[in-house]
């Protein structure tokens, strides 16, 4: 059994060990200084920001609890609850063990290489103690002394390498703060006066740190430009954490700082200045996590005003948090000068196709699609496409018709509106009522027809009609092979399976089915006809099909071989978006 000396505060003290770095394994006390007669600990089921329950409680193991050398006795009440028999007034002790073997940005990982944890996976929630201080003391394992810690949280006694003691002023905080370790890269730059961080663990030696931190600060000024002309963002320190890896993408908000992993390719690498794809796209997840601070984190749903760790907490409002915020983030790159206008609007051509590849936007509103984050979007299958929304890139979408409509009535803009509504929910919990109240207040007029329409609804938006009265010209092209034939499917050298089939279209007609193994195709005139293998979808021009002509294919099952035949339909067509060449001066979006 492990002691420490303990000085008395006032509320809760946590103390997270190391050692364990083979095991992935965390060990864990928490000293509750008057506990009830009968007190109740819980760990929560989700993190805010990832709509998903995942059952935090299941890493972790052998819960004991200690009033002096006594140990007390343990009850679980329910998947993620606990009570113990105490004697009151007595300082209580918890000690337990959280496996750390998740790599995203969600949870906990722990090896000989790297730490990392969310406290919503370590830290166990006190009934009674959740408005009072924390405090966190990390310390760092025995056979790494080279390691640096790094987090949001406010230091009280720590060493040059970061690992010591933490303070936070409740729960919320102490669990909104993650904590990186290892032998991390960091480096800081000035933003709005306030002092950023960045901290990248697992980059290759070509690794271009110079250059990803004069993009980020691009990002960080141009973010806080937009809420705050030339005031000071609403935090006094923030901190991006970059996991690279070989591959992975994501990233998670919190208050003072960022959760994000990328592919190790996707960073900027020295002597290279060309921008490439994937690093194009880690610049926007910066931004929409960064962006994300003002955007869910501070202006929020009403429904997040206190968060319910122990259960799902319901919104229809992720169209606008999430959605809005994904608008933002390439478009805050261009305004930054870290895309062009052409990449720029690539980048939106991309959100348009995928939307409208989607049989679901007819099926699902963004406002529903919002309410069922918990049980659709996290969980997608073979049929989520044809069932439903995003209401990430629609919700973009929404933001964009919402910002083209403003700028052409000559009486507003999105970016107003935004700034409105943070200055009239005062940076807190908000409603779509709020919304609502600011795009006519800017717009001058009624937006009801729209709400109705492009967030409750299912129609289509009017995204040719905006963009081309912008001055944008909207290009239509031949559809990829998959696309003609209503599917989406996986390559590899065993051949073609179909993934999904999309409703409405040849696939679904001729009787495909997902997890079909599309063994071949049948060509040629009658009497001479050929069975060839495929291995491509690209392949069947190869062998002759030429859209929308029918097409006999060959279809394993099940371990049967089925014969069907797909009818051909001319579907819509794929979508560009280009600049005009000679653009009106007057017109200012994208730019500003």
């Amino acid at each position: 059994m492990m002691t420490h000396q303990y000085k008395p505060v006032s509320g809760i003290h946590c103390e997270v060990h190391c050692d364990d770095v083979h095991q992935h394994r965390f060990t864990v006390e928490i000293r509750v200084p008057s506990p009830q007669a009968q007190q109740r600990v819980a760990l929560p089921v989700w993190i805010p920001g990832s709509y998903l329950v995942r059952e935090f409680s299941r890493h972790l193991n052998g819960l004991q609890a200690f009033q002096g050398a006594d140990e007390r006795p343990v009850q679980q009440v329910d998947k993620c609850c606990w009570q113990i028999e105490c004697t009151p007034q007595q300082a209580l002790v918890l000690r337990y063990q959280v496996q750390a073997v998740d790599q995203s940005v969600r949870s906990a990982w722990l090896d000989a290489d790297r730490g990392f944890f969310n406290g919503t996976s370590l830290f166990l929630r006190v009934d009674g103690y959740a408005d009072r201080p924390h405090t966190l003391h990390v310390h760092p394992p025995r056979s790494a002394p080279a390691w640096s810690l790094a987090t949001g949280l406010t230091a009280v006694r720590t060493r040059a390498n970061g690992f010591g003691r933490y303070r936070a002023a409740d729960y919320d905080e102490l669990v909104d703060c993650p904590v990186e370790m290892g032998p991390f890269w960091s480096g800081e730059f000035t933003a709005g006066g306030v002092t950023h961080r960045l901290v990248v663990a697992g980059a290759a030696p070509g690794f271009d740190s110079a250059r990803l931190l004069d993009e980020t600060r691009r990002i960080c000024e141009t973010v806080i430009r937009f809420w705050h002309g030339r005031g000071k963002p609403p935090f006094d320190r923030y901190i991006f954490f970059i996991n690279a890896v070989h591959s992975g993408y994501g990233g998670l908000e919190h208050r003072n700082s960022t959760a994000l992993i990328c592919n190790r390719a996707d960073l900027p690498r020295r002597g290279e200045k060309a921008r490439t794809e994937g690093h194009t796209t880690l610049l926007g997840l910066i931004c929409h996590e960064y962006f994300h601070t003002w955007c869910v984190k501070r202006l929020r749903p009403q429904e997040f005003t206190r968060y319910d760790y122990s259960q799902e907490n319901y919104t229809r409002l992720l169209w606008f948090f999430e959605g809005f915020t994904s608008y933002y983030d390439d478009l805050l790159l261009l305004r930054a000068g870290l895309v062009d206008l052409p990449d720029y609007l690539a980048l939106l051509t991309k959100t348009v196709q995928q939307v409208l590849q989607t049989p679901g936007r007819r099926v699902q509103s963004v406002a529903q699609a919002s309410f069922d984050a918990w049980i659709r979007y996290y969980r997608p299958d073979a049929d989520t496409p044809n069932t439903s929304v995003s209401y990430y890139t629609k919700g973009a979408l929404v933001a964009l018709c919402f910002d083209l409509s403003l700028r052409q009535s000559g009486k507003g803009t999105l970016d107003s509106v935004m700034r409105g509504l943070w200055r009239r929910c005062k940076g807190g919990p908000m409603q779509e009522a709020d919304f609502v109240a600011e795009l006519e207040r800017c717009g001058g007029r009624s937006f009801s027809a729209e709400v109705a329409a492009w967030i409750h609804g299912t129609d289509e938006l009017p995204l040719r009609t905006l963009l081309t009265e912008t001055g944008m010209v909207w290009k239509e092209i031949d559809p990829a092979m998959a696309q003609w034939l209503g599917l989406k499917v996986s390559e590899s050298t065993s051949g073609v399976v179909i993934d999904t089939v999309l409703r409405g279209g040849a696939g679904e007609q001729a009787g495909l089915a997902p997890g079909d193994e599309w063994l071949a195709v049948e060509s040629g005139p009658p009497g001479k006809r050929q069975v060839w293998r495929i291995l491509k979808l690209d392949e069947l021009r190869l062998y002759g099909f030429t859209p929308p002509e029918p097409l006999d294919i060959w279809v394993s099952r099940d371990r049967r071989v089925l014969k069907l035949r797909l009818k051909v339909s001319d579907p819509a067509r794929k979508i560009a978006l280009a600049a005009p060449e000679k653009p009106d001066a007057a017109t200012t979006w994208p730019q500003a």
